[in-house]
């Protein structure tokens, strides 16, 4: 009796009611073009004591497009289209294959596979799986291409229901953690002001 009993209840002890799977977090994040969202990105650097705060917008003005818009500390646009990147700044614009730049590919690859909710999409190019509950959930993305994979590790996204707050970037070289804070986060960012702080923000950790 007592071994019927701790079977039934198993399954209900290993999966809560909140619990989340990648494709219920893809279900809520997915956004049909035009979008986009607020960030504030964190730039680590030896020569700075804390990280440089960039923030700015990204937009997709459509389904094959991510544009990321800076706005501080410095003006500059990045257009992500058909394999090429276009940045343009100071008047100035550079035009190049995505190729030569494994972490675009893989930028552009993962936010239009998120934002139009596409599971297969987001598992060619990285190994999917997800922790938390619906309140409080992570994604993680671990690189199936060799040269992503070669600088950058896994790719964590934190949320809460249907937004994502923060992307954190972990370095294969063991480097310091990006964080670009999005949505909610990234206004909430504008009263924070140390790089512990943000991280506990993008973590979710934060006391609000």
């Amino acid at each position: 009796m007592l071994l019927a009993t701790a079977s039934a209840l198993a399954p209900a002890l290993a999966a809560p009611e909140d619990a989340v799977d990648p494709d219920w977090i893809l279900s809520r994040l997915a956004r049909p073009a035009p979008s986009q969202t607020p960030f504030v990105e964190l730039r680590n650097s030896r020569l700075l004591k804390e990280p440089l705060r960039v923030s700015g917008t990204y937009r997709r003005p459509d389904a094959a497009t991510l544009v990321r818009e800076v706005a501080s500390p410095y003006a500059e646009t990045t257009t992500l289209h058909a394999g090429e990147a276009v940045i343009e700044r100071d008047g100035k614009s550079r035009r190049f294959s995505l190729s030569r730049v494994p972490e675009l590919a893989g930028l552009q690859a993962s936010f239009g596979a998120l934002l139009s909710g596409d599971g297969d999409r987001l598992r060619r190019h990285y190994a999917v799986s997800s922790e938390g509950s619906r309140g409080h959930w992570r994604l993680l993305l671990e690189p199936r291409d060799a040269a992503l994979a070669a600088r950058v590790q896994r790719i964590v996204l934190h949320g809460r229901g249907s937004e994502l707050r923060c992307i954190e970037s972990i370095p294969a070289d063991d480097g310091a953690v990006q964080r670009t804070l999005l949505a909610g986060a990234a206004r909430d960012a504008a009263s924070v002001g140390t790089a512990e702080a943000l991280a506990a923000l993008c973590s979710g950790d934060a006391r609000e």
